[in-house]
């Protein structure tokens, strides 16, 4: 699947690697940006819980929670299917923590994922290395699961996929309703092939992810 991509500014939820320089600068920039932000909102800094935070929120962002933007799709390894497995083969309790594009409040939770192969099959750490990688950075968390799908199944061409988020909102506990953390979840679903086609194979999957 191919992410957006522009040579400047680019979607929060898009990919564009950055060197190690190109970070380290961006980082300097963040931080005297965030000291004007500091001096707008009339906290001192003189300050000594807040002297070093615009150092320490740039560095957040920008390798933290930003970071699988600025960074390469990780590196990985599919295998043949030999033995023609053709059961639906599960990893939940993924974790997932990004950044709400709307109000840059976080966004935590778990992602599960369910797919038959087709003729390959990945290693269980790389479905996490996948979420990861989708989940740090700006998203909605209805654009990230099919962006995971969409990645999934290009990568593997398998005969079915889901991917289920499962993930509670702060931009809804910190913010506007103040919502209790129990009441700002939301449950996001993509099912491809055989999991959108066959309902009982859909009812096994949800089933055996605890829907």
């Amino acid at each position: 699947m191919e992410i957006k991509q522009t040579t400047d500014a680019f979607d929060s939820n898009g990919n564009k690697p950055q060197t190690e320089a190109e970070l380290n600068h961006m980082i300097s920039q963040l931080e005297q940006k965030f000291a004007e932000v500091f001096e707008i909102l009339k906290i001192s800094s003189d300050d000594p819980n807040s002297t070093n935070t615009p150092k320490r929120l740039a560095k957040m962002y920008v390798n933290e929670l930003f970071e699988g933007r600025y960074s390469e799709p990780p590196q990985l390894t599919v295998f043949p299917n030999r033995n023609h497995v053709n059961n639906l083969i599960i990893s939940k309790g993924i974790e997932v923590m990004s950044v709400c594009s709307h109000h840059w409040q976080t966004i935590s939770g778990n992602c599960a994922i369910g797919y038959i192969p087709g003729k390959f099959i990945i290693g269980l750490s790389k479905l996490t290395r996948i979420v990861n990688w989708f989940s740090r950075r700006g998203q909605i968390q209805e654009e990230m699961g099919e962006q995971i799908a969409d990645y999934l199944e290009d990568l593997l061409k398998p005969k079915a996929l889901g991917v289920v988020i499962n993930a509670k909102h702060y931009c809804m506990i910190a913010r506007g309703v103040s919502s209790s953390e129990e009441n700002s979840y939301m449950t996001t679903s993509v099912l491809r092939g055989y999991l959108l086609d066959d309902l009982n194979l859909r009812n096994e999957f949800l089933k055996l992810i605890g829907k």
